[in-house]
């Protein structure tokens, strides 16, 4: 055969394999069954919110939002904790898959005492790259939650991973409303409302707290999930020190619990006249723990109704 005809023969192949490329493309966007590029259906309880919490490690997300994810978990809604890095190397004594075992065990537990879901991703703990091959894995969380709140670290945070995940959130608003970016998991619909995290960091821009959120009648569990994460908390995670008898470690437990209430206390605090507006000034004054939120840009922007809706522990 000429070297023409084979060209001619391999165009013509090539051309029939886009335009069926095409014809399953066109049946995904009607939303025929098993396609890519079909939308996500709702469960049945589409009443319910759904909420993905993004960490950077597995006790980053307990931290941050443990406290509003099991106010939301106590009115039926579902929540998802996620850490998108495994923890690996968060110890002073152990690391590698023994590691990672035992935190992933410490999140399950964590969620089991929150009510709350978990999920932790197979990524190198110190290792997290804002990659395409990583915005797809947020994007896909995202979506098989089928998630109505997205919440993760402001991108401008000490440690590269916290700073990552919230690169990768940021990537990740909008392109999951995208059919054909990662097709073969269902596209939402309408874009979720992404938040960012509570924190400290002042530089290029501080955080600005746009919800902030009551947590005194769930404080007694958060600080109980977060305890039982021995491996961070007892044990100093990374830095250490790591305790030298079981009296030490002992003496810990109550000295980390008070800490984790202090820290909650001052989030209320800071943010007191936040607390004030969104709850009337009788039950502003009186909040003694709270975490709050940013809403980041990328996502939808709520009126005071839609807040109301979302965080439905607001006074109507």
């Amino acid at each position: 055969m000429g070297t023409s005809r084979c060209r001619l023969l391999v165009g013509v192949v090539v051309g029939m394999a886009i335009a069926w490329a095409w014809v399953v493309a066109g049946s995904a966007v009607a939303g025929e069954p098993g396609k890519v590029g079909v939308p996500a259906k709702r469960p049945a309880d589409g009443k319910k919110l759904r909420i993905v919490v993004f960490g950077a490690h597995p006790d980053d997300a307990e931290i941050r939002a443990g406290g509003t994810g099991a106010l939301w978990a106590a009115q039926g809604h579902h929540v998802q904790l996620v850490s998108v890095t495994n923890g690996d190397i968060g110890h002073s004594q152990i690391f590698g898959p023994e590691l990672a075992r035992r935190r992933k065990a410490e999140a399950q537990a964590a969620s089991k005492c929150l009510g709350t879901h978990s999920r932790v991703l197979d990524i190198h703990d110190g290792e997290l790259e804002p990659t395409l091959a990583n915005r797809k894995e947020i994007t896909r969380v995202v979506r098989e939650w089928q998630a109505d709140i997205v919440i993760g670290h402001r991108p401008n945070d000490y440690h590269p991973d916290h700073r990552y995940v919230g690169v990768l959130m940021q990537d990740s608003a909008y392109m999951v409303t995208v059919p054909f970016f990662c097709p073969e998991t269902p596209y939402l619909t309408s874009n979720p409302l992404f938040l960012y995290s509570e924190d400290g960091f002042q530089r290029p821009n501080p955080f600005r707290p746009d919800v902030v959120v009551a947590i005194d009648e769930v404080i007694d569990r958060k600080v109980k999930a977060l305890v039982d994460m021995e491996s961070q908390f007892v044990e100093g995670g990374a830095n250490g020190p790591f305790p030298k008898t079981e009296a030490e470690r002992a003496r810990r437990r109550p000295q980390v619990a008070e800490g984790f209430r202090n820290r909650c206390a001052a989030v209320a605090n800071r943010y007191r006249a936040k607390l004030i507006e969104l709850y009337g000034e009788e039950r502003g004054k009186q909040v003694r723990y709270a975490e709050a939120f940013e809403f980041c840009e990328y996502g939808r922007r709520p009126g005071r109704e839609e807040l109301n809706r979302w965080f439905p522990f607001f006074p109507k």
